[in-house]
């Protein structure tokens, strides 16, 4: 079966705010003679970190989401500001979050949360990080946690560490490990 073709007719920002916009969209599929109406989220690009100290500890971190209305457990993350690049914005998350300075970082890919509803990219790295300073004061309502990749993955099963952009970065980082030792 081959995929039918479509065009934008329009494109409409219905709501913004500094964070988000929703954004209707009317699409034709051409060869069906038919439009349809789809609605998504225009967000910033997002960058999300797997951190490792020189001990070997992984940083996380836990903050109030008020989307789910809870605490979570999540990778040390952040979206684009102003002019940042994603290797910019994963630097300043990781130090702002952790008080982790950055040593080598490397790309582990960019790929999209949700293609149904989301239009921004996660961009994931992995961080060889200096050791965590034990004078670092998180920002208020900032909890941060080192953890070995063991625990982690207690976390991960336990349903304690939830945020599934950030699992698959972890199983991500995983699979790059097992795939450079094949090589």
């Amino acid at each position: 079966m081959a995929l039918s073709k479509q065009k934008i007719l329009s494109r409409i920002e219905i709501y913004s705010s500094p964070w988000i916009k929703l954004i209707e969209k009317k699409v034709s599929f051409i060869e069906e003679e038919r439009t349809e109406i789809y609605h998504n989220l225009e967000l910033p690009d997002y960058v999300a970190v797997i951190a490792r100290t020189p001990s070997g500890l992984i940083p996380i971190v836990c903050q109030y989401r008020p989307a789910v209305e809870k605490y979570t457990w999540e990778l040390p993350a952040g979206i684009r500001e102003n002019g940042e690049d994603p290797e910019q914005t994963c630097r300043r998350e990781l130090l702002e979050e952790t008080g982790l300075r950055a040593e080598s970082i490397r790309h582990l890919g960019t790929f999209y949360a949700d293609t149904g509803r989301l239009d921004n990219p996660l961009h994931a790295y992995y961080v060889e990080a200096s050791e965590h300073d034990p004078d670092f004061i998180p920002k208020e309502n900032l909890k941060v946690m080192f953890v070995t990749e063991k625990k982690l993955k207690s976390l991960i099963f336990s349903g304690d560490f939830k945020l599934i952009s950030h699992v698959a970065v972890f199983l991500l980082f995983g699979l790059c490990e097992n795939h450079n030792q094949e090589k």
